[in-house]
């Protein structure tokens, strides 16, 4: 299994333990922050390889052990240990491909729905759903930031922060515009309908190192915190609309307990949004940004969710499909986003 350069790995992970022993490390509290972060990525994935290596280990004893005493009622126990070793193994190696600059950071993702009203900001709210039930399967935390409900029913938006290792790694494969297909329940006449809503997904930038933001360039209003069903609201002015003048960008927070911390959020989201926006249009300074999102609407999809007159969902990207529609809505998702880690290699 030397795919997985797993004596580099601790090599490395040797000499940052190393670092921490020194008398001046924890007097640069962002290097020891980034130093004991790289350390438990590391350590995991050490300690999944050599787990991984334990079970095969198992594995072989149990194969020399029915073949010196005859033992057949052992090869179904066989048969179980190697389809979890197979599983175990496909994990880490879906793992390994986690390997892009910002796959280990936190993610930030926003949920908009498309045009269509009530049919669409219902969809919008049935994904939050979705990925607020992958994250409780998969051990992350979800905090919303900012919320406002639909006018009938579901959400006009809805931004979240996912915490935990390689968040971004795994939900990048999420961002885009999402397809839906059903009998309507908003529908009296019992008719099909096909609602968009867009997935944007971003890494948690924790330092603005890769960017240069001139107050002046910022529009920033304050507004009275609403939500659903009175969880949201707050009677001050305490939410934060932050606007980016050259690029149209605009985040907004308010969850947080005050006004300076709704704003501290904010500004995060607003780096890593222009720090992603850079990246990913390959420009050398923020003036060259321009913010162009695309159409949530026919032809811009990456994945469909057919409820009717057949079940399935279908990722167009990678060309995966199942079935199994309500365990994807409740928040089945790994088998998607491994195809596309897959796809991407």
């Amino acid at each position: 299994m030397s795919l997985f350069d797993i004596a580099n790995k601790k090599e490395e992970l040797m000499s940052l333990e190393e670092q921490t022993k020194n008398n001046d490390f924890w007097n640069d509290q962002e290097n020891s922050s980034k130093v004991l972060q790289k350390i438990k990525l590391l350590k995991d994935k050490v300690s999944s390889y050599e787990a991984l290596t334990k079970e095969l280990d198992d594995v072989y004893a149990m194969i020399d052990l029915i073949e010196e005493e005859n033992e057949e009622s052992m090869i179904s126990d066989l048969k179980n240990d190697v389809k979890k070793f197979i599983k175990d193994l496909d994990k880490l190696e879906i793992k390994s491909l986690l390997s892009g600059k910002h796959d280990q950071n936190n993610a930030i993702i926003t949920i908009h729905p498309g045009a269509g009203g009530t049919e669409s900001q219902d969809w919008a709210s049935m994904l939050y759903r979705m990925y607020s039930m992958w994250c409780d399967k998969n051990g992350y935390k979800l905090e919303e930031l900012d919320y406002l409900e639909g006018d009938v029913a579901g959400i006009k938006s809805v931004t979240f922060s996912v915490s935990g290792n390689y968040a971004y790694g795994y939900l990048k494969s999420e961002s885009g515009v999402h397809r839906l297909v059903r009998i309507s329940p908003f529908d009296s006449g019992g008719r099909r309908h096909t609602s968009f809503a867009s997935v944007e997904v971003i890494p948690e930038i924790e330092e603005n190192l890769e960017v240069e933001i001139d107050p002046k360039d910022l529009r920033i209003d304050t507004y009275r915190s609403s939500g659903a069903g009175g969880q949201h609201i707050n009677k001050t002015d305490s939410a934060i609309r932050i606007t980016h003048i050259p690029t149209n960008i605009v985040v907004s927070c308010q969850t947080q307990r005050s006004q300076i911390q709704n704003r501290e959020t904010a500004m995060k989201m607003l780096i890593s949004k222009l720090v992603e926006l850079k990246e990913r249009e390959n420009k050398a300074t923020i003036s060259e940004l321009k913010g162009v999102q695309r159409e949530i609407a026919w032809g811009s999809q990456i994945r469909s969710y057919v409820f009717c007159p057949y079940t399935m969902v279908k990722d167009h990207r990678t060309n995966f499909e199942t079935g199994n529609v309500q365990a994807v809505m409740d928040g089945e998702l790994n088998d998607f986003m491994d195809a596309y880690l897959k796809l991407n290699i």
